[in-house]
């Protein structure tokens, strides 16, 4: 799969910036005794499988991987895709397994009735491989519509775009924030991050990266900066969840915590 870029035009960021108003599912996170962090692995290339997950496992830590299985296999610029044993082998290790569309579709211009069909081939496709069916989600390219909000909304428990942020109360998470782990800065931006978070207990953080090899692409890192960002989380005391559990604990209503 080549480089592809999302819609950047004046029309493409506003369409963004309306969508955050639309099918919102507002956080609700409170009463935290540390902050949260979600390591997620976009697109999945062997490396995040294979390096990205024992890196994580180390530190007894399970990550998210986003996942379009019509990609299975394929090489790219991020090195080759995870293939049906990759994928059996992240789930049997107990990592997340999440929904990446099929063929890693742009939602910020599709048509909702094609997001929809990508979506159940993409689901139908993981549960063939004998793994669960994806509760959380993905934009491809961190593009996003009001109709395609409008789709997802229902369909999964959280999704998750690419602008920056924290995940608080009231966060929309059909729509959530993430920091990537990429490019020259990559390092530097996420310890930035990290360090907001750490000031905030009833807060979540969402790092994602593609490829994880010593000559990584614009759009991953190196083994030795992830592990040292998750080493330094673990210093701060953070705990780390996959988006999945993440979501579980930001959807719990003030009534069901408190009894």
């Amino acid at each position: 799969m080549e480089p592809y870029s999302a819609d950047r035009s004046l029309y493409g960021k506003l369409r963004r910036r309306l969508a955050r108003l639309v099918a919102t599912k507002p956080a609700r996170l409170s009463g935290l005794s540390r902050p949260l962090l979600t390591i997620s692995f976009d697109d999945a290339p062997v490396s995040a499988a294979h390096e990205g997950a024992a890196i994580l496992e180390r530190h007894g830590a399970r990550g998210t991987y986003f996942i379009s299985t019509g990609l299975s296999g394929q090489e790219s610029h991020l090195g080759r895709y995870t293939d049906a044993a990759d994928i059996r082998a992240l789930h049997a290790a107990g990592h997340e397994i999440a929904c990446h569309t099929l063929t890693h579709l742009d939602c910020g211009r599709a048509k909702g009735t094609a997001i929809a069909a990508e979506l159940d081939a993409n689901h139908d496709a993981l549960i063939a491989l004998g793994v669960p069916a994806p509760r959380t989600f993905a934009y491809p390219y961190g593009d996003v519509s009001p109709a395609s909000k409008d789709v997802l909304n229902t369909r999964f428990t959280a999704s998750r775009a690419l602008h920056h942020g924290l995940v608080v109360t009231g966060t929309d998470l059909n729509q959530a924030p993430a920091v990537g782990i990429e490019g020259a800065d990559g390092e530097d931006v996420a310890r930035h991050w990290l360090a907001r978070a750490a000031a905030m207990p009833d807060s979540w953080l969402i790092l994602y990266t593609h490829d994880v090899r010593e000559k990584p692409s614009s759009w991953g890192c190196t083994p030795q900066v992830l592990e040292r960002l998750v080493s330094e989380a673990v210093a701060k005391d953070f705990e780390i969840v996959t988006f999945e559990d993440g979501t579980r604990r930001a959807l719990v209503s003030e009534t069901t915590k408190a009894a």
